[in-house]
This record gives structure tokens, sequence and C-alpha cells, in this order.
């Protein structure tokens, strides 16, 4: 039993962690799903967590903020549609502006994984090399 307390505490603390990396990559998550086509609130959800098998599971709370700085900000425009099954529903449309910033984010994430690839990734092949005997 005395294991099991810090496996708990690893798995929380990674949680943690991925929602944290979630939360400085939505609107960047979202600009991409919406310059390919306009979505709706939920479409926009379940093409995420498909995409991502599961990894980012986007809750209302952080989506629909997340949405209404983009349309605040002038990068996406939500517009009330009719569905192909009659249903109204905002469809988020990513503006010119958008399609910019997400140009700027894009390349501002490859630098910064490019930085952090440097730094962690010999640290992490060594600890892969250890853990395996190697």
């Amino acid at each position: 039993m005395l294991t099991e307390a810090p496996v708990t505490t690893l798995a929380v603390n990674l949680e943690l962690y991925r929602r944290e990396l979630l939360k400085g990559s939505t609107e960047t998550l979202i600009l991409a799903l919406l310059a390919e086509e306009p979505m709706y609130g939920y479409q926009l959800v379940r093409e995420m967590d498909g995409r991502s098998s599961g990894y980012f599971r986007l809750k209302e709370g952080t989506l629909y903020p997340a949405l209404h700085r983009l349309e605040r900000d002038g990068l996406v425009e939500g517009r009330w549609e009719q569905s192909l099954n009659g249903q109204s529903r905002k469809y988020y449309h990513v503006m010119p502006a958008g399609r910019d910033r997400l140009g700027s984010m894009l390349d501002e994430w490859d630098l910064f994984t490019n930085a952090v690839n440097l730094i962690a990734q010999p640290v992490h092949s060594l600890a892969r090399s250890v853990w395996n005997g190697g």
C-alpha cells in the first residue's frame, strides 16, 4: 500500500500539468480547427477530443470563454446558422486576423518546442537508458 500514494500523487500532478499545457494552448488549438472549417461549440469539443485521442478534453468552462476572447479580439466570428438537421447553432468562423494570429502562434510554438527539446530530450534519453538498464 505504501507504493500507491506516490503513483497517485504522480498521476494527479501529471493531470494538473496537462491542464496547464491545455490552458496555454486552447486558443491555438481552436484557431487551428476553425481554420479548416467553421464549427459550433460541441463540434469543436468532439473534434479536439477525437483528433487528440482523448488527450484534449475541453470543458464548456474552458471552451466558451476562449471563444468569447477570440471573438472579442476579432479573430473569430460567431454566426447563428441552420445545421443540416434544421437546428440553429452558433458556428464560429476564423477571420483573416485569426489566420494571421494562428500563423504567428504556430511559428512561436515551433520555436518553443524546439528550445524545450534542446534541453529536455538529452535528459529524457539519458533517463530512459538508465531505466532500461542500458
